[in-house]
């Protein structure tokens, strides 16, 4: 997991590199001072030698000089790698999900991954940077100054191996607690995301039944176990710095007693010795109260990388062939005995048993109930997913032996959700062809009604969109995600209950547009209102996962009970 997730240094590596290199000359530094302060005192202010006092001296502000040096150098080394690391990582979850299907994103929720890109990856560089100047600091200073205590005094060091032990043991037990409440608070984390996202994507209707005390109260509920989460956590971490304060007074009381009876005692320790044995006690134990931290972040970290592990090691439910087709010869489309279902623990099939010929150029039009899958079926053709029986011919190539790429690039789809994003009208017109001129964008417009509308704003075509289209109506969104899907010119157009916002009137001017302008292309429009497919070539009646009837408007009027019955009920109320 972590190689995985170290992938994304990369291009900052010299400085993941340099930064614990100059934290070690830090701490030779720190190291080095308490060796000159003992011979500044023998030496110099008890020998009353000026010389040795101003000699040392020197050699002390120097050390003291380069210790800054290393350690400023040391902190932009890693500030410079964590945040380029983080970059990196962020940026490569986000292009893996561009990967993923439909069925990986139903895998993760959006604001899951929402919260894995954003303070899953800030808790990740948090942790990067601290370990790679901590991980190596510590354990250099743990070594060297324990080794130079030894060598000051044997008898004093000892009192080291009955703490360091005792100190573990504690860091242990904190850390076996604290992790699974680290583990809840990240999920919980995702919850507050989607309460958050669904709040604001529908504020509208929040406001329109008068909910914001609700919405208001939800949060609150959320935010409020992740506090208490946290809460708990900190006071179970707060025993950390007691453990560690009684570590370093126990020391320096032990050291101290013990010290002064060997100096007094003329047993070879001198007045300076001990006062680096001081020193290097508070090195030893502030270096193991910085890895208490570093284990603490370490811990806090666990869950955020294993989100993160997921998100990049998770492989798209569809993959490309070994030797891909790469031409859509045109837009037939058959499905041959196909079955589907979203997962392999559903209790039953949304699809079952379709048996289907469309030929090229063809309108169909699909009717069906809510819940008969009508959906579900056209998103099989651009190989959205994966039949789980039988197979999906489009130009009488099964999709699955197709370039995914260049299927869909063929296959223009405008879904149930119309969807425009930030940016002029031209910017979202170009998702369907990013090279489209001016003409072939108004031509495309003209299609589908939009071009009016369009040069009734004061900008026209450089009309500012908001997010998800929201300073526009329903139907000019939908009329503009037609245009959209018509710009890429393809063999296949499906209308998933596109018009539904659009009147009766302009619905027959789209279609009649559709069938003069682009005659070669095979029409799949799903449709509520049968006067928007009753002049369609072959027309499919769904019910429950299953195609039940097939045929023009007057066969399914004498055959098909459903159609009939829908067709009744609306043109009784367009009497009415």
């Amino acid at each position: 997991m972590i190689r995985m997730l170290a992938r994304s240094i990369r291009e900052y590596k010299w400085s993941a590199i340099l930064s614990p290199l100059c934290m070690v000359g830090e701490v030779t530094m720190e190291i080095l001072i308490p060796l000159v302060i003992a011979t500044l005192i023998d030496k110099g202010i008890n020998a009353g030698n000026m010389t040795a006092v101003w000699q040392q001296g020197g050699l002390l502000a120097l050390l003291a000089l380069c210790s800054l040096a290393f350690g400023v150098a040391s902190a932009f080394f890693a500030s410079h790698a964590s945040t380029g690391f983080a970059r990196n990582l962020r940026h490569d979850m986000f292009n893996k999900v561009q990967t993923y299907d439909f069925s990986n994103i139903d895998k993760f929720s959006s604001s899951s991954i929402v919260t894995r890109l954003t303070s899953d990856v800030a808790t990740l560089q948090m942790t990067f940077q601290m370990c790679i100047r901590m991980i190596f600091r510590t354990p250099v200073m743990l070594v060297m100054a324990l080794i130079m205590a030894f060598r000051i005094s044997v008898k004093l060091s000892l009192v080291f191996c009955v703490v360091l032990p005792l100190l573990a043991v504690v860091l242990i037990l904190l850390i076996r607690l604290v992790h699974p409440i680290f583990e809840r608070v990240f999920k919980t984390y995702d919850k507050l995301n989607n309460v958050t996202q669904e709040n604001l994507h529908g504020i509208r209707v929040v406001k329109s039944f008068v909910r914001e005390d609700k919405e208001v109260e939800k949060f609150t509920e959320t935010s409020e176990s992740i506090y208490k989460d946290f809460v708990k956590a900190e006071r179970i971490m707060a025993f950390n710095s007691p453990a560690m304060q009684l570590s370093v007074y126990t020391c320096m009381i032990v050291i101290s007693y013990l010290g002064a009876k060997l100096v007094v005692g003329g047993s070879g320790l001198t007045t300076g010795q001990l006062t680096s044995m001081f020193t290097y006690t508070g090195q030893i134990l502030t270096g193991l109260m910085m890895m208490s931290m570093v284990f603490v972040m370490f811990t806090m970290s666990r869950a955020p990388m294993r989100r993160a592990y997921e998100l990049l090691t998770e492989e798209p439910a569809l993959k490309n062939p070994e030797n891909p087709v790469n031409e859509v010869k045109d837009g037939s489309i058959t499905f041959e005995n196909v079955s589907f279902r979203y997962s392999g623990t559903a209790a039953k099939n949304a699809l079952d048993q379709v048996d289907l010929h469309i030929r090229s150029g063809m309108t169909v039009g699909i009717l069906g109930g809510t819940g008969s899958s009508k959906s579900t079926l056209v998103q099989l053709i651009p190989r959205l997913y994966d039949a789980t029986e039988g197979s999906v011919k489009v130009g009488g190539v099964d999709v699955r032996d197709y370039d995914i790429h260049a299927l869909r690039d063929q296959v223009s789809m405008v879904l149930q959700k119309n969807l425009l994003f930030g940016g002029t009208i031209k910017d979202n017109l170009r998702w369907g062809n990013p090279d489209a001129t001016d003409e072939e964008m108004i031509h495309a417009c003209k299609l589908a009604c939009a071009h009016d509308f369009i040069t009734a704003f004061p900008d026209g075509y450089d009309t500012h969109i908001e997010q998800g289209g929201k300073n526009v109506s329903g139907g000019q969104k939908q009329r503009l995600c037609i245009a959209r899907a018509l710009l890429k010119k393809p063999k296949i157009l499906i209308l998933d209950d596109s018009t539904s916002a659009v009147d009766t009137h302009t619905d027959a001017v789209i279609r009649k547009a559709f069938a003069e302008e682009i005659p070669g292309t095979t029409k799949l429009i799903i449709a509520q209102r049968v006067a928007s497919i009753q002049d369609a070539d072959l027309i499919l009646v769904m019910d429950g996962g299953r195609v039940v009837a097939q045929g023009d408007h007057n066969s399914l009027l004498e055959t098909c009970d459903i159609y009939r019955e829908v067709f009744d009920s609306q043109k009784k109320g367009g009497l009415e």
